[in-house]
């Protein structure tokens, strides 16, 4: 996917996503780390969490992995905000052979994704048709039918 060279001030983040607590880092356009924090999967988490990356810089894009799960409510907050959100479709296992696995330093190799534009595709948007059919059959939806 060809990405587009930052302006200045630019910042590129990216999202490794859990259950309870998703981790976030900032890079600038050579991929030097400006930071990475980890946030909690509320919506005062997401509030946090956006107002510390554009603490960063203008943030452009975010790598995020697992936008159709763990990654769903932060991917709708990001889009909401206006920022461009990229899923990353695998693990950098380069960088898992020589460092392990560790939340952080998924982070940044989220972020070092969306910045070089390499494993990751345009998030999905899951406010459609499908998703609201989904959502329908579940037990609280029961009820319309």
């Amino acid at each position: 996917m060809p990405i587009m060279s930052l302006e200045t001030g630019a910042v590129v983040a990216g999202i490794d996503t859990h259950q309870d607590l998703h981790w976030a880092a900032v890079v600038d356009h050579t991929g030097h780390v400006l930071g990475t924090e980890a946030f909690s999967t509320t919506r005062s988490g997401y509030r946090a969490m956006l107002v510390w990356l554009r603490s960063k810089g203008n943030v452009c894009r975010v790598g995020v992995e697992s936008t159709g799960s763990y990654g769903a409510g932060i991917t709708r907050h990001l889009a909401l905000a206006g920022i461009p959100v990229l899923e990353v479709t695998g693990p950098d296992l380069e960088s898992r052979r020589r460092h392990g696995k560790d939340d952080s330093i998924d982070a940044v190799a989220a972020a070092h994704a969306a910045l070089w534009g390499q494993r990751v595709q345009v998030a999905k948007d899951r406010d459609g048709a499908v998703e609201a059919t989904q959502h329908c059959s579940t037990s609280a939806c029961a009820t319309l039918s």
